[in-house]
């Protein structure tokens, strides 16, 4: 029963000596204890196995404690006789230095009857790093799960608790997981709840100055219906941004940075890392609004006083920086200090709008009356219920000054970071926020005008005359004659008096005291949103220049620099003392967040990605989008001039960041859309049959690993990039178990390397048992739909005269089996050869850090380009690998052995620098020259399109093409015209077409005694035995050339020499030639024979391209 409690694989343990030895082995091997841990897992054996008292080791190095070691089993029945309970320690450690841990697993005995490594499900598996509620536990990897056993019998467990390199620790790219927070410690941080941290801060932002200066005069030019309207469409549009935002908040957990957050979050860091900076910037001048807001009323109320400091201006900048000195003091105390002073200015504010209820309904008194303030009367309700717009104001116009009034819902958002829990805070206090701030605005509004005229004189003695007739206003019923307002502007009224609220309260100086409030929270609110905001852009490390700003300090990561750089902004525009002409900017920069904020939602739903799942459900994808236009729409209206600005900075930074590209994956529905997208376009072009016009070479390029051949890539990518597709192919050897994690790293890896080089490739590795099963895997399976290759592309095997012949035979097979699969096929042959894998971790200009150089000095340096690159490894991934095998018979993978190390300083010999050299050539702007076209064979024009489509290029722009082609000599003008037809049919240009009458003309001796001297080594020659022998040596080794097979193809052999000879002559000093490949029937030439071709055909020439098309045509004339 004891064993029960213990479980590292308990079945396999056996009572008495035998089941002894294998714990004792188990533990030994598995794991090195401390001697002061020695007796507590002795007293635990000895539990165990009584008989056993005698049997002790030495156990070394103290790494983890007796209860990681044994895992105790959770679901056994405990008793008192039961040796002491232990459990996880800190020194069950994983590996990391986030605060991860490593599970101890619980038992699933109760559930599936046996114990298992796999673990039941678990919320600390799927916390991320910085998680504060609790730690990350890494479960166990599939590979612990999968490859458990080995063939021996024994057990490979992986332990729980040791150091772990290749745990299974991804999170599938996502950043947010490994970005650890400076402070883990949570004790003493303050967390604020949905009333205090969302309600209290989003009532105080909404409620602005508006209140109680702008809204009667909004009600007086658009009458009451028309002013309902005003107020209802600034709460439609941002009751729906809200909506939108609670649903994207509720889709994970939300951290700080409040509308920056949830847009970069969903829509990813470009657009995120534009609003974000923009947002930051406009809540940081928006101090400098509302503290100049609050000192105009201060230097008002000093004018009646008659105690000016200076001047009216001088006074507003002198009390604005006193002003914002004391509020920025208030912030730096801390977040708490800010919420009191929150809590003390909003109870001012409930005081003051209360006191405008009040006061309507205390009659009022003569000088009120002559002010246009005469308690609730139904003919003032019926005479303001119609729009009287003045002075050239419209709806629009009116509806402008009001909307910056019903801004301020992000208030809680922006803060999102000390909230106790954004998900349910944030949806429950901003709507509530919004229907309470949006009820008062229509209350105080409409008590208001019913009970004050438009228009009002201020003066005692303009009453009704007796006799009079009542034909002006409401008031003439009240007994008092304004008729003189139609002619003369009177200084009362709604229309005329900005401190109508004053006039109607109970008590006048409370409404001051509420506009000091409404204007002073407003302004910290914004003092505190603008640095967090800022800050969390900062952390995310878009704009690299800022991330000074990105640290904290304190328990609650105070953003103290960001506080000095809002100070000092706020402090420069208070200076201005002119905001009337940014005020519209930033109310539209404002209004850039909300249609973002609904775009996200919008697009998030839309991409339907599985990872959108809110657990708020109250919105609706069409309604956020409406919302999104309705707030693009709201920004015109407001100012034209200022909606394009914002548009124009917004698209600057946008494309900053894109140019940038942020080293970031938060997994944004962005990346979901492009996913759907390029699924349905592939489907798309599978319905649709390809046609000539709109063919493009999509290549198979065998490069190996991708560095190790940049001649064959960069060429192969000049005439695929924004043309076709490109798959840069490796062939990883492995007869019995590759290793597929490693594979599936350098994957990743070398994916990344092609996209850092701007390349527009895909790596795309497979493994094989030889090289010319992986090219079938790759011809037959490469690609998707209609974006499947159609070329394949080889480099010229340079080294088949030295190396293994059976490779030869593999090479020649490739070209043939790209036939039967209806590839096109293109050979690039250099002089100094393709490989640099021995070379490149030599020059930093070719590598990258973390390769290590090994030389195999047995062969020569460029082998088949077909092959992986074999000699350069990596430190951390190997790009390569070779069969092996282990010593229990089991085969792998691992890097090739390094025979001799370079250091990256010894300087390359001049044979190294020649390949090296010639391995850029094709990344350099090519001079003045030519692409000389050798066009012998009608492929269906690929030899033609090819040498077009790299011409096109902006490092080939100054490259003529030549053509050559063949023909009679009495008959070369008449060829020549009937090609320049042809070429100008297609529209491409050339610079001269030169007819070759004299292909069959016999070559030189020379040429014909070193060919007969390549091929000498091959040949059969049945002649000389049986033909019994020869039959059986001739299946043994088809490569080898037989007498008759070399007979029958002489003369096309002698073309091969005679064609090398034009080329030397014609082309010796071309840029790049391009030539007709010659083609060998499958079976009836032997491979060696065919390479003896190739060889003859193409050597000692500059760069040269020997392609050959399906026959199926890539070039047409008709439109």
């Amino acid at each position: 029963m004891e064993r029960e409690r213990f479980y590292p694989h308990q079945e396999h343990l056996e009572d008495g000596p035998i089941g002894f030895h294998l714990f004792h082995g188990y533990i030994k091997s598995r794991i090195n204890t401390s001697t002061k841990h020695r007796g507590l897992i002795l007293k635990h054996l000895n539990h165990l196995w009584p008989k056993e008292r005698d049997l002790t080791w030495k156990l070394k190095g103290a790494q983890t404690t007796v209860a990681c070691l044994l895992m105790e089993n959770t679901g056994f029945e405990r008793s008192k006789d039961d040796p002491p309970q232990y459990e996880e320690t800190s020194f069950c450690g994983n590996g990391f230095n986030n605060g991860e841990r490593q599970a101890v697993r619980a038992s699933v005995v109760s559930a599936f009857g046996h114990n298992t490594l796999d673990r039941v499900p678990n919320v600390d598996f799927y916390r991320n790093a910085a998680s504060i509620s609790g730690q990350r536990a890494v479960r166990p990897s599939l590979q612990e799960l999968h490859d458990v056993f080995q063939k021996n019998g024994g057990l490979d467990i992986p332990s729980p608790v040791e150091d772990r390199e290749g745990a299974d620790t991804s999170t599938l790219g996502d950043v947010e997981s490994i970005i650890p927070l400076d402070e883990k410690d949570t004790g003493g941080v303050v967390k604020f709840g949905w009333i205090k941290g969302v309600l209290v801060r989003c009532m105080l932002n909404i409620w602005g100055v508006m209140l109680f200066i702008r809204l009667s005069w909004v009600f007086g030019q658009a009458g009451i219906g028309l002013g309902i309207v005003v107020v209802l469409l600034s709460i439609v549009v941002t009751s729906v941004t809200c909506l939108s935002m609670s649903a994207i908040c509720t889709n994970g957990v939300v951290r700080g940075g409040g509308a920056y957050y949830l847009i970069s979050r969903s829509l990813g860091p470009e657009f995120g890392g534009s609003i974000g900076l923009i947002f930051a910037f406009a809540n940081a001048v928006a101090v400098a609004m509302y503290v100049v807001g609050f000192a105009e009323t201060v230097v008002e109320l000093l004018k009646e006083s008659n105690a000016l400091i200076v001047d009216p201006v001088n006074d507003i900048r002198i009390i604005g920086c006193i002003t914002v000195v004391l509020l920025m003091g208030i912030t730096v105390a801390g977040m708490e200090w800010e919420a009191k002073a929150q809590v003390a200015l909003l109870v001012i504010l409930l005081i003051a709008i209360a006191n405008v209820f009040v006061g309507t309904v205390i009659p009022s008194t003569q000088d009120k009356r002559s002010k246009g303030f005469f308690n609730y009367r139904e003919s003032i309700a019926k005479e303001n219920f119609l729009p009287d717009f003045r002075d050239g104001e419209t709806f629009f116009s009116v509806f402008a000054i009001f909307f910056p009034a019903a801004t301020g819902i992000l208030a809680g958002a922006n803060i999102s970071g000390d909230l106790k829990d954004p998900q349910a805070a944030l949806p429950k206090g901003t709507l509530l926020a919004i229907f309470i701030t949006g009820m008062t605005y229509l209350g105080i509004a409409l008590v208001v005008s019913v009970t004050v005229v438009r228009d009002a004189t201020g003066n005692r003695n303009d009453t009704i005359k007796l006799g009079s007739s009542c034909n002006f206003s409401s008031a003439c019923e009240m007994g008092y004659d304004f008729s003189i307002c139609q002619t003369t502007k009177c200084n009362y009224g709604l229309m005329n008096n900005f401190q109508v609220m004053t006039l109607v309260s109970g008590f006048g100086p409370l409404i001051t005291a509420g506009t000091f409030s409404a204007t002073l929270s407003s302004a910290l609110a914004s003092l505190v949103s603008a640095p967090k905001v800022f800050q969390a852009l900062c952390k995310d490390n878009i704009y690299k220049a800022l991330k000074f700003f990105a640290k904290g300090h304190g328990k609650n990561n105070e953003p103290i620099r960001g506080y000095v750089l809002t100070f000092f902004i706020a402090v420069a525009f208070i200076l201005i003392a002119e905001l009337n002409t940014i005020a519209p900017i930033i109310s539209n920069f404002f209004l850039a967040s909300y249609a973002l904020i609904n775009f996200s939602c919008f697009h998030a739903s839309y991409a339907k990605s599985p990872g959108w799942r809110p657990a708020y459900k109250y919105y609706n994808m069409w309604l956020s989008l409406f919302g999104a236009v309705l707030c693009c729409a709201v920004m015109f209206v407001i100012n034209w001039w200022a909606a394009l600005l914002t548009y124009g900075i917004e698209l600057f930074l946008y494309i900053y960041v894109t140019v940038k590209k942020p080293d970031v994956n938060w997994g944004s529905s962005t990346q979901a859309v492009t996913f759907i997208n390029a699924v349905n376009n592939a489907l798309t072009l599978s319905l649709v049959d390809e046609h000539i016009k709109n063919f493009r070479p999509k290549c198979l390029v065998m490069t190996g690993s991708p560095r190790s051949r940049p001649a064959l890539l960069d060429l192969a990518h000049s005439f695929t990039k924004n043309y076709g597709l490109c798959l840069t192919c490796e062939v990883f050897l492995s007869s019995r178990r590759p290793n597929f994690k490693e594979l599936n790293s350098d994957m990743l890896r070398y994916q990344r390397w092609l996209l850092n080089k701007n390349s527009k490739a895909f790596y795309t590795p497979v493994v094989a048992e030889d090289l010319r099963q992986g090219t079938q895997y790759l011809l037959q399976a490469a690609g998707l739909g209609r974006l499947r290759p159609n070329t394949l592309v080889l480099g010229f095997k340079n080294d088949w005269r030295i190396g293994d012949i059976k490779e030869v035979e593999t090479y020649i097979n490739l070209i043939h089996d790209a036939f039967d699969f209806q590839y096109g096929v293109v050979i690039l042959r250099l002089r100094e050869g393709l490989d640099i894998s021995h070379i490149q971790g030599q020059d930093d200009s070719s590598a990258m850090k973390d390769v290590v150089v090994s030389v195999d000095m047995s062969k020569d340096s460029d082998g088949d380009s077909s092959k992986p690159s074999s000699k350069a490894t990596s430190v951390q991934n190997s790009p390569a690998v070779q069969k092996d095998e282990d010593e229990d018979g089991r085969a792998y993978t691992r890097p090739l052995l390094k025979k001799e190390k370079r250091s990256p300083t010894v300087p390359l010999n001049m044979a190294e620098q020649r390949l090296l050299d010639a391995s850029q050539q094709f990344q350099q702007k090519q001079g003045k020259g030519t692409i000389d076209v050798w066009w012998l064979f009608d492929d269906g024009g690929l030899t033609l399109l090819i040498p077009y489509l790299i011409a096109n290029k902006k490092k080939w722009k100054d490259c003529k093409i030549r053509v050559f082609i063949g023909g009679k000599i009495n008959r070369i003008d008449h060829d020549r015209r009937a090609m320049a037809t042809l070429l100008s049919k297609f529209r491409i240009d050339f610079s001269d077409i030169t007819v070759l009458g004299d292909i069959n003309t016999k070559p030189k001796s020379e040429g014909l005694t070193e060919f007969a001297q390549m091929i000498e080594p091959y040949k059969l020659r049945e002649d000389d035995m049986e033909q019994e022998a020869a039959e059986k040596l001739k299946s043994e080794e088809p490569w080898r050339i037989t007498d008759n097979e070399l007979e029958l193809y002489k003369a096309k052999s002698n073309r091969q020499v005679r064609l090398n000879e034009l080329l030397k002559e014609h082309s010796s000093t071309a840029n790049l030639i391009v030539m007709s490949m010659p083609l060998a029937r499958k079976g009836a030439v032997s491979s060696a024979l065919y390479m003896a071709w190739l060889e003859t055909l193409s050597k000692d020439l500059p760069p040269i391209l020997l392609v050959r098309g399906n026959h199926q045509s890539v070039l047409t004339f008709y439109s």
